[in-house]
């Protein structure tokens, strides 16, 4: 497995790992574009990739204009490795050194991804009308767990 940095190129890799999960499924795939998610990876903040044998099987992806995860998402094939955590703690570790004190996202309620955030440390702050949970990590929180 190999880990790096998201690139441009990797945007049609990084649709189909989208489009494999089985939990928080994309709704409307008309609203993640192409060039949104390069606009994601080069303007907004930063993403990263997990690939084996040149096939991404995860990536993650930060806002730092909006302050949230935009993605974190691995194949089900894959999941339960240790994937998303590695994507997880390379972006929030990236994430908390460019001098932010807080990150938000949300998921949908009684998910894989739930239990992930919950057991990674994120506090749920509210819910939304949508159903899904809000989370939140703070800089104090994400040192306190990795000193």
């Amino acid at each position: 497995m190999i880990y790096r940095s998201a690139t441009p190129e990797d945007v049609p890799q990084m649709f189909e790992v989208r489009m494999s999960v089985k939990e928080n499924i994309l709704s409307n795939t008309d609203l993640v574009t192409d060039e949104l998610c390069v606009e994601y990876l080069t303007k907004r903040g930063k993403g990263w990739v997990c690939a084996i044998n040149q096939h991404l099987v995860g990536f993650a992806i930060a806002d730092l204009l909006d302050d949230n995860v935009w993605a974190l998402f691995v194949r089900p094939e894959f999941e339960g490795i240790g994937i998303g955590k590695k994507l997880h703690d390379a972006m929030l570790n990236w994430y908390f050194r460019q001098g932010k004190e807080k990150i938000w996202l949300s998921t949908s309620p009684n998910t894989r991804a739930e239990r992930f955030y919950r057991t990674a440390g994120w506090q749920a702050v509210w819910t939304n009308p949508n159903g899904e949970i809000t989370f939140e990590m703070t800089a104090d929180g994400w040192k306190k767990q990795h000193p």
